[in-house]
């Protein structure tokens, strides 16, 4: 049997550089031909490796989940309540200013300019902020549970508080402010956190 011709690009680096077209640009202006030229393929090779747009930015949604956004994971694993908002707002601010790579975020960039046409793209960034969403809100449960928080304290309220934070910063980071400005909206925002300053998170 003969054998098919084996792809002549790395898959992986290719999916970074659509992922960092997508990260500048949002899905829809984003077009094939921007995609193919910082991939180094033809469209062929595209539809070949990835399927079409829509598939290709889905991809690159899970690489930036896995790759870009471990400030998140830093947060959840802190030992308290204040360590859990200063790791998220900290972090937040580092990788949206991060200069190896599009400022701001993607999936806040992608929700700001996707229009009622692009219902997949949508519905896949939808689940991205439903994730993190439930795992900031159980992990603000667990810490409730632990005594960090009043028993009647608003855990939603809390969660959208720091989210709409973050959602800012990335605004803020899109439009030319530095980490400096980003991590300063951060050490604001908690000051009306209702937790003491407990175990200093990493910066």
């Amino acid at each position: 049997m003969k054998m098919g011709r084996p792809r002549e690009f790395c898959v992986d680096k290719a999916l970074d550089a659509a992922l960092e077209v997508f990260w500048r640009k949002g899905f829809e202006a984003a077009s094939l031909t921007d995609l193919t030229d910082a991939m180094g393929i033809n469209r062929p090779s595209l539809y070949g490796a990835f399927g079409n747009k829509e598939e290709l930015f889905r991809k690159a949604l899970d690489r930036y989940v896995s790759e870009k956004v471990k400030y998140l994971s830093e947060a959840l694993a802190a030992p308290d309540a204040y360590g859990f908002a200063e790791r998220m707002l900290m972090g937040a601010a580092a990788m949206m200013t991060d200069p190896s790579h599009p400022v701001g975020c993607l999936a806040i960039k992608g929700m700001a300019t996707c229009s009622d046409h692009t219902g997949v793209v949508r519905e896949e960034l939808d689940k991205v902020k439903t994730n993190y969403e439930a795992a900031m809100l159980g992990r603000l449960t667990a810490l409730r549970d632990a005594g960090e928080f009043p028993a009647d304290t608003d855990l939603q309220g809390l969660m959208r508080y720091l989210t709409t934070v973050v959602q800012g910063m990335a605004i803020q980071a899109s439009n030319g402010a530095s980490c400096a400005d980003l991590r300063q909206v951060g050490q604001t925002a908690l000051k009306a956190w209702p937790a003491k300053k407990g175990v200093p998170a990493s910066a």
